[in-house]
């Protein structure tokens, strides 16, 4: 039986990630947005909200989770985000299992991994794509974000695989620190690549 071919879509906070993953789907490529998935697990009647509510109490209600307070109790707790990751990931993973089931006529699949290779999901893919852009771009796009401080941006990349160890070990890299519709050119050659 053939599948599709399952490319890992990562790269650093700020980097343009979620404008690729969207150029995918604009090429008709089915997309499994991680970070969208873990949205509906938590979001209001979720799937995951019994398991949080008794984990961290006080973080739910009727709208879902409550971020701020969730991530005022794992932000810097490395045992709190383990037992919030132990209750996630395996969610998800089964999700993103129902994803290819779903897709699996299609001869390429995204799974768009913020953490791919933090987290070691570059195991279950064929091929990783890395989208990167300068540091100085990085760093615009991401102080722009509402309630983003220099502090917090560091925090978040130090949890992160530096993007040089990123795209040294992608098979692919996408440079979204140009125009988008040289970044939209770029993904669409991809695409073509690794369905020949």
């Amino acid at each position: 039986m053939t599948r599709p071919v399952i490319l890992g879509l990562t790269g650093s906070i700020g980097m343009g990630k979620s404008t690729v993953a969207a150029m995918f789907r604009g090429a008709g490529v089915p997309v499994f947005d991680a970070d969208a998935e873990v949205h509906r697990l938590q979001g209001p009647g979720g799937a995951l909200l019994p398991a949080i509510e008794a984990a961290f109490p006080g973080t739910t209600g009727p709208q879902g989770v409550d971020r701020g307070a969730l991530g005022a109790l794992v932000f810097g707790d490395d045992a709190a985000l383990a037992r919030l990751e132990a209750i996630v990931h395996p969610a998800v993973a089964a999700r993103r299992q129902e994803f290819l089931i779903e897709h699996g006529g299609a001869p390429l699949v995204v799974f768009d991994i913020p953490l791919l290779f933090e987290k070691g999901g570059w195991q279950q893919v064929d091929a990783v794509a890395v989208v990167s852009a300068p540091a100085a771009v990085q760093r615009a796009r991401v102080l722009g974000r509402p309630g983003m401080t220099g502090e917090k941006f560091a925090q978040i990349l130090a949890r992160q695989v530096p993007d040089a160890d990123k795209r040294a070990r992608a098979n692919h890299v996408i440079d979204t620190g140009t125009t988008l519709a040289a970044t939209d050119a770029a993904v669409r050659a991809l695409i073509a690549r690794l369905t020949a």
